[in-house]
């Protein structure tokens, strides 16, 4: 099984102005992250707005992300959404396109009241991709599902050899501890809350899967590193400069609407998320400008 580490933008899907699919942009969008420094992308997730897209889109988006990789970093495909049957699917079809892991959210509509059902709704889809290494993608804030993970990986592990492992975006770093201590560190646990990477690498995560990486990896590279150096006070540095960048992001729209409006600020046109998410308006982006300039994000 593989050890996923560093950091892992959890890309936006561009759209246009109709609100189809942008796939022109994906292409520049990859070149800059791997110039950059990610480590591999994390495609059609919560932050590249799954839910809100077909089976057939989430498929294309897959196709031209691989494409566009080359190769040149991993490349994991999250399949998850409310109905197994699309999941595996779409599971199918991301091995098929020979990518590195797969993860899945929990279902959130009507969702598992027991580890035994989360697990059950996952093994057909881990069997599917076997042995591609899966990963669960743990959401509770999201999904409503707030089931003890250390649990899920000893009875998940003894039902799907391939589970290796979860994108644990929860701030309860006391059960994140105990997952990654779990077995000798069998498992695989990435940290998904980006202004508490910190704290996830202090637990022992060896890298993270974040929506804010994708216009902020420089800092993140610099928490990283100073981590790796055993330089505290520049990791903590970092991370509040980032923590700086969340909170304006939370004054306009979200992680997912603000950070889309971000990239446009950068060159790489997400254009706006759809709908229930209102578009962007000139005054918003003048405002989020001014901001990003307060706090040197942008000159």
């Amino acid at each position: 099984m593989i050890k996923l580490s560093g950091l892992i933008p959890a890309v936006f899907t561009p759209f246009d102005k109709t609100g189809a699919i942008n796939f022109s942009q994906i292409q520049p969008y990859a070149n800059k992250l791997i110039d950059d420094g990610a480590n591999g992308v994390f495609v059609c997730g919560s932050t590249g707005e799954c839910s809100s897209m077909t089976l057939l889109e989430r498929k294309r988006v897959l196709e031209t992300w691989v494409k566009a990789v080359a190769g040149r970093i991993r490349v994991i495909a999250h399949v998850g959404g409310t109905c197994q049957a699309d999941c595996i699917e779409l599971a199918n079809h991301a091995v098929e396109q020979g990518v590195d892991a797969v993860g899945a959210i929990a279902p959130f509509y009507f969702k598992p009241a027991t580890v035994e059902e989360l697990v059950a709704f996952y093994k057909p889809i881990a069997d599917t991709i076997y042995p591609i290494p899966f990963y669960a993608y743990h959401m509770p804030s999201v999904t409503g599902v707030s089931l003890p993970m250390k649990e899920f990986l000893e009875k998940g592990s003894c039902k799907m050899p391939n589970l290796n492992g979860i994108k644990f975006t929860s701030n309860n770093f006391m059960e994140m501890l105990e997952c990654i201590r779990l077995d000798d560190g069998r498992f695989d646990i990435l940290n998904g809350f980006d202004e508490m990477l910190l704290c996830g690498l202090a637990v022992g995560a060896q890298g993270g899967v974040g929506s804010t990486y994708n216009y902020s990896l420089s800092t993140y590279r610099n928490l990283y590193n100073a981590f790796l150096s055993g330089n505290m006070d520049q990791a903590r540095y970092f991370q509040q400069e980032s923590v700086e960048i969340v909170r304006v992001i939370i004054r306009h729209g979200g992680g997912i609407r603000g950070g889309k409006a971000i990239m446009n600020y950068l060159g790489i046109d997400c254009g706006n998320c759809r709908p229930p998410f209102a578009p962007y308006t000139e005054s918003e982006m003048y405002q989020l400008g001014e901001e990003l300039s307060q706090i040197g994000f942008v000159k």
